[in-house]
């Protein structure tokens, strides 16, 4: 999906850490701000999810693919599950402008997660935030994303696959810090 003219991506990275989760990462300031989401994202509006900010990350990592070698941070598998561009709505002012009020509301056209969703911080948990399918066209109220969920929007392949692609040596790690 090549991204719009002046339009922030987002990407959604499925991680086989140390536990599976989800990283949420949304292009603001020139960055990636990042969220770790330990299940994964919903189209129910009625589902809340928890999103723990995590460091920043390089844009050029929203289409990140691999295996993380060992011995480094968050070693494991990474695959994208989803990618596209957001647009901030509901009049809450700037982008800049959310973020410090710890409410962003947003507009997502990606290939899994569509319409509008909100991240809001919790209070007295400055790094603990909630990850939100808004009502609208896009909600799916009952329905998890389970089956369209495994694998990746870049290439098809699962975790799985590409653990055994590193393993086979077809795949290079991904060394952090080079």
């Amino acid at each position: 999906m090549a991204k719009p003219i002046d339009r922030p991506i987002f990407t959604v990275q499925k991680h086989q850490a140390s536990h599976l989760h989800f990283d949420f990462r949304l292009e603001i300031g020139g960055v990636l701000k990042s969220w770790a989401i330990p299940k994964r994202p919903s189209l129910d509006p009625r589902i809340k999810r928890l999103a723990v900010e995590v460091e920043d990350h390089d844009l050029a990592y929203a289409d990140f693919e691999g295996v993380i070698e060992e011995g480094h941070y968050g070693a494991g598998p990474v695959l994208v599950w989803d990618r596209g561009w957001y647009e901030p709505v509901g009049g809450h002012g700037s982008l800049a402008a959310m973020w410090e009020a710890g409410v962003l509301d947003l507009l997502l056209h990606g290939r899994r997660l569509r319409g509008r969703f909100a991240l809001i911080r919790m209070k007295g948990r400055p790094r603990q935030w909630l990850l939100m399918k808004q009502r609208d066209e896009e909600a799916r109220p009952d329905r998890e994303m389970k089956e369209e969920g495994e694998t990746s929007v870049l290439t098809g392949r699962t975790i799985e696959e590409l653990n055994r692609a590193a393993k086979a040596g077809k795949l290079d790690a991904y060394r952090c810090g080079l």
